[in-house]
């Protein structure tokens, strides 16, 4: 374009572009205004007119998958009217750090095909097509990958040090312990409640020994059990005593074997049973991939009572060939007309629905050598109907928990909308877990819009959908659509309202005196 055109022809040429922007939590330098402003330099200086934006914040870039601007900006582009001839964005990297370098180029090359050009603006080459930036632009993406690979190797490492010299990595402490926060010497600082996080990045957490009355119950659980009492009937008799368990639910024969067969029991400091690195297929790892720290925290009991009750386990779980575990399977079958997790899971003489799915890749495969084709709508409809029938206790709960942080709490029998202290309404919805084709895992969220509810109570199901996973609590005001689409990790615009309890929920019904207040 020669210096001399008017300002007139200057304007017929300029070409309608959008940008695109991400924000990793890694990576704070490259913060979106960051972005936009370099974008911004690079448009002025070749005569793009910026029309649009398109951020994900806070998001990863290994995959496509939870990144919502991105996809639209996707349709956008496949629509076959978009608005813009092309895309700015800052950098290769930030397009995504795609594990498969020829992800990134496919969508590039769907942005190609229909006539939009991918600019990108703080790189030292145009993308123009020719052989060197083509090499280049190749290099870039296997670097942004290779980036987050080496990055994953290298916080895995930390992770199992600080393992081996007996810190907590992640996770709830379960019945019986707590999280104790020290300092990097080691000096006490305070007990984590449920759902709190250590602030400081040299701050670590350690296991410590829970009350009494819990530390007995653990005890006794072990006791029954080398006695030759299974868990559902420990379970029965936890809660004919009204023991709950450390979520204030029932005991469950799946709960009790959680303590029977969890090493923290006994001291030691288990890490890397399942792994999902780079936002890959989650794994359960061979006990030999396990980092294991022997007598890292105080025991619950003793070694002896803890290696019968796993010698008992071990027994009762002894390794199947295919052929055995298959009669199993189809013994059942005859028994019940129909197989399922749950169903195969209930059975106290056969092993999990787990162990099926890691001999034989899945239990689909599974249903299919012994001859069983699913409904999956009966699956569904079964899980459903479950999640169904549960959603009343957890209102109850939640009604209990409102009105034991001091609230006055109104419930309507025809819509079970809460009306809390007459200043604010709160709707309890659960999120069924589902799984894509590839394995991750994803929730749907409906917000009651005739209810309009000043806030959303959503309960996050964990895999299985037996038990929650976690809690989002969503006001209304900064809800923009009647539904949310949750993957296992979304960002901070939306997983600032998870939370791993509902104390923070509960303590908004809390009444506080004047001089209090003041």
């Amino acid at each position: 374009m020669g210096r001399g055109r008017t300002n007139k022809s200057t304007e017929q040429s300029t070409v309608r572009a959008v940008a695109y922007v991400r924000m990793s939590t890694d990576l704070q330098r490259y913060s979106t205004e960051n972005q936009l402003d370099r974008i911004r330099r690079f448009a002025d200086g070749r005569n793009f007119e910026i029309v649009r934006i398109y951020e994900d914040a806070g998001r990863s870039g290994l995959t496509i998958d939870g990144r919502e601007a991105l996809q639209r900006l996707m349709a956008d582009v496949t629509s076959g009217i978009p608005d813009f001839e092309a895309i700015l964005v800052y950098d290769v990297s930030r397009w995504g750090r795609f594990q498969d370098a020829d992800e990134g180029a496919y969508h590039e090359h769907v942005c190609r095909r229909a006539g939009i050009t991918v600019h990108y603006c703080a790189e030292q080459f145009d993308n123009d097509g020719s052989i060197g930036s083509t090499l280049l632009k190749a290099v870039k993406r296997v670097m942004a990958g290779e980036y987050s690979r080496e990055l994953s190797v290298k916080v895995f490492a930390g992770q199992c040090r600080l393992v081996q010299r007996g810190y907590r990595q992640g996770g709830m402490a379960d019945y019986g312990l707590r999280r104790l926060l020290v300092d990097e010497h080691g000096a006490v600082k305070v007990e984590l409640a449920r759902g709190e996080r250590k602030s400081l990045q040299t701050d670590r957490v350690v296991l410590v020994p829970g009350p009494d009355r819990e530390v007995e119950t653990v005890r006794r659980m072990y006791r029954l059990f080398t006695s030759g009492v299974g868990e559902r009937e420990i379970a029965e008799g936890l809660n004919r005593d009204g023991i709950k368990t450390d979520l204030g639910r029932a005991w469950t024969r799946g709960t009790v074997h959680q303590v029977l067969t969890n090493g923290k029991y006994v001291g030691d400091n288990v890490y890397n049973r399942v792994s999902c690195k780079l936002r890959q297929r989650r794994t359960i790892n061979d006990p030999a991939l396990w980092v294991v720290a022997k007598g890292a925290f105080t025991p619950l009991v003793d070694a002896s009572v803890f290696e019968r009750a796993r010698a008992i386990v071990e027994e009762r779980t002894r390794r199947l060939d295919d052929e055995e575990l298959l009669a199993l399977l189809n013994e059942l079958l005859r028994a019940t007309g129909a197989l399922s997790s749950l169903v195969i899971d209930e059975r106290d003489d056969m092993p999990s629905s787990s162990v099926y799915r890691r001999r034989f890749g899945s239990l689909l495969r599974a249903y299919r050598l012994v001859g069983y084709a699913p409904d999956r709508n009966y699956r569904y409809l079964e899980i459903n109907r479950r999640l169904r029938d549960l959603h009343p206790e957890v209102v109850a709960t939640v009604v209990a928990g409102l009105e034991d942080a001091g609230g006055s709490v109104v419930r309507d029998s025809a819509t079970d909308l809460l009306t809390c202290n007459g200043e604010f309404t709160a709707s309890v919805v659960i999120a069924r877990h589902r799984e894509t084709a590839a394995g991750s895992a994803r929730w749907q969220i409906r917000l009651d819009a005739g209810l309009a509810p000043d806030v959303t109570v959503a309960v996050r199901m964990g895999p299985g959908n037996t038990e929650p996973l976690d809690y989002y609590v969503l006001p209304r005001i900064d809800m923009t659509g009647p539904h949310l689409r949750l993957a296992e990790c979304n960002g901070l615009s939306l997983d600032g309202y998870r939370f791993d309890d509902l104390g923070f929920f509960f303590s908004l019904a809390a009444r506080a005196t004047l001089t209090e207040a003041a």
